[in-house]
């Protein structure tokens, strides 16, 4: 008799979706979504997608990072940083790939380097 093969074709995610909002800190493991609003910090092992209608004011701290809405505050990636063509960054990022699509709003600084994010974890 065959053995069963069971396989994982979806990723772990957590997300937040529009219509929400959440006051404080966020700890990840695996990726995280944000369609809704935060007033706080995201610390994450994975990645941080910040979608069209999501709104962030506060820090993020992560591996990778996807930005299609609008953050206000400081971006920490340890590897790439995207900023979509609707994306407002208003706040100093610190990443080791930077990309940045025709529209995207930037205002603030930039640091690039081999720069590891230390990501905390509770």
């Amino acid at each position: 008799m065959a053995k069963e093969v069971v396989a994982n074709t979806g990723a772990m995610y957590n997300a937040l979706t529009n219509g929400s909002k959440i006051v404080g800190k966020i700890f990840a493991d695996s990726d995280f979504r944000i369609d809704g609003e935060v007033e706080g910090t995201i610390s994450c092992s994975g990645k941080v997608v910040i979608g069209q209608k999501g709104y962030l004011k506060g820090s993020i701290t992560c591996i990778n990072a996807e930005v299609v809405g609008t953050v206000e505050g400081d971006i920490n990636v340890s590897e790439m940083l995207s900023l979509r063509s609707t994306a407002v960054i208003k706040g100093d990022v610190k990443t080791k790939i930077l990309v940045i699509e025709p529209n995207a709003e930037f205002n603030g600084t930039c640091t690039m380097s081999n720069n590891d994010a230390k990501v905390v974890t509770e």
